[in-house]
Formats: structure tokens, C-alpha cells, sequence
């Protein structure tokens, strides 16, 4: 099943890309991903990862009224997978009718054939001062600040991996927009890597080539909480917001994450219909 699960989800990125592509010729569009021409093209693979996370996840997004009508930085916490950030992206989207722009590590980049979805989406790998101005034009920004080590290296525990990582939240006063924190329940349970094996670690930190195994695809209960926004405060230094950022997603973690986490109870989640407490 779990083999399944994988090509399932490849052939998802694969279609979207080619959706695109296709879409792209019999429109004979060029460029300029911004441009109201590709709205039609950008809804469909919206629709169709909204619809696979909904089928596969039983996907739900709480909080969404907690993002400002403008400008933010959206700060998360990083499985081992980002797909949880990619159906948080479509309900957005679905929703509030807004495309969160994304920075993305370097490897992402290197996929073959997804260049144009990563385009069509405004994902980048993102410099300060190009993140500092989406932000300024008045666009929704996603980070995760612990990145590749804390998605190989962090486990059912759901401990935080950002080390001294400040950058983000340099950004964040740059621009002068809060930061709004996010956190998705399960998501360790639905998909779990083999970093606590000592050679793989080693391996990582010797090459920084993401090669530590992957498991999982467990249709496990997904939900995604927004946390309350922390506004852009001129008196703030850059570690003391991170640290702020910290302390709120560790909050969402906190009040929606039993831990360790446990996969058959995740599983027994998709059954349980009680509406979960934002």
C-alpha cells in the first residue's frame, strides 16, 4: 500500500505539472506567473491537492480568520514532508482566493519537469531581500525555519530544529508584517524518516545531500492550525521575535499534538468527528 501511496503522490506533482504545461500551450501564455491569465490553470491544481488531501488526509484547516487581509510571514513547523504545507497552500487558496508564496531549499529546485509549478506558485529559494519584498508588495510568505534537518532529524516528538535561526524573523521587520505561526497535527505519524540512524545522520551532515529514507504515507487524521499573529513590534530584535515564533508554534503544538505521537491513533482520528478546538 505504502509503495502505492509514493506513486500515487508522485504522479499527483507529475499531473499538476503537466495540467500546467498543457495549460500553458492552449492558452499560448508566456511568463509573467503573476498575470491574471493563469488563475484558471493555478485553480486546477488547487482543486485537485485540495481534493487529495481531503481523501487521503480527511485534511482540515482551523484559524484561517487569524491571517490579516494583507502582508505576513507564515511560520511552520517542518515534517517530513512538507504535503501538509501544499494542502494548507490549496485550502487557502479554495477559501480566501490567495496564493501564499513559499521558500523552498535548493533541492527542490533540481526535481526535473516541476519548474513551471514551482513558478506558477511562487515558490523560491529566497534571499532576504527578495523575501523582504513579496512581503512588501502585500503577499503571504512561507517559511520553515528548521528546514531539511528539522524534516530528516526531528521525530514523533515534534521538537523544534531551528538552531540559531534568525533570518526569518529579520525578514519579518524588515517588511514590518507579523508573523503568523502554523502547526499540523499527525503530521509525524503520517510520515516519519530513519534519521535516528546514527549513519544516515553522519552521512547528512557530511554531504547536506537529502538522502536519509522515507516512510510512511499513513492516511492518518491531518489538521492545520493557525496561531494568533505577532505583530510587527519596531523594538523587537530579530532573536528575541524568533524566539517568540518559537514559543507560539510550540503552543500549537503543545495544545493539539499528543506526544509521542502514536500512528494508530492518528488513524482512529479520521473516525472521530468531534469538531477539534482551534
Amino acid at each position: 500500500m505504502l509503495l502505492a501511496f509514493h506513486i500515487v503522490l508522485f504522479g499527483v506533482l507529475y499531473l499538476s505539472s503537466l495540467l500546467l504545461h498543457v495549460y500553458k500551450r492552449k492558452n499560448d501564455l508566456k511568463g509573467d506567473y503573476s498575470s491574471k491569465l493563469w488563475d484558471n490553470g493555478r485553480q486546477m491544481v488547487v482543486c485537485l491537492w485540495d481534493l487529495y488531501g481531503k481523501l487521503w488526509h480527511g485534511y482540515e484547516l482551523h484559524g484561517v480568520e487569524k491571517i490579516p487581509e494583507g502582508p505576513g510571514l507564515i511560520v511552520y513547523y517542518h515534517g517530513a514532508t512538507p504535503i501538509d504545507y501544499l494542502y494548507f497552500m490549496a485550502r487557502l487558496c479554495n477559501q480566501k482566493g490567495r496564493l501564499c508564496h513559499s521558500v523552498a531549499d535548493h533541492f527542490t529546485f533540481k526535481m526535473p519537469g516541476i519548474k513551471l509549478l514551482l513558478d506558477i506558485f511562487g515558490v523560491m529559494h529566497g534571499g532576504r531581500e527578495e523575501c523582504v519584498q513579496i512581503l512588501k508588495n502585500g503577499h503571504l510568505l512561507g517559511v520553515s525555519p528548521g528546514g531539511v534537518r528539522e524534516a530528516f532529524f526531528s521525530d514523533e516528538n515534534y521538537n523544534l530544529l531551528w538552531g540559531n535561526r534568525k533570518g526569518f524573523a529579520q525578514v519579518a521587520i524588515d517588511a514590518k508584517v507579523p508573523i503568523i505561526p502554523m502547526f499540523t497535527q499527525n503530521l509525524r505519524e503520517g510520515y516519519r524518516t530513519l534519521g535516528k540512524i546514527w549513519s544516515f545522520r553522519w552521512l547528512y551532515e557530511y554531504s547536506r545531500l537529502p538522502i536519509v529514507p522515507l516512510y510512511g504515507g499513513f492516511p492518518v487524521k491531518f489538521r492545520t492550525y493557525i496561531g494568533d499573529p505577532i505583530p510587527y513590534d519596531p523594538n523587537v530584535t530579530a532573536e528575541e521575535l524568533a524566539e517568540k515564533a518559537k514559543t507560539a508554534i510550540q503552543s500549537l503544538r503543545d495544545r493539539h499534538q499528543k506526544t509521542p505521537g502514536n500512528i494508530l491513533r492518528a488513524l482512529l482520528e479520521r473516525f472521530d468527528k468531534h469538531q477539534k478546538d482551534d
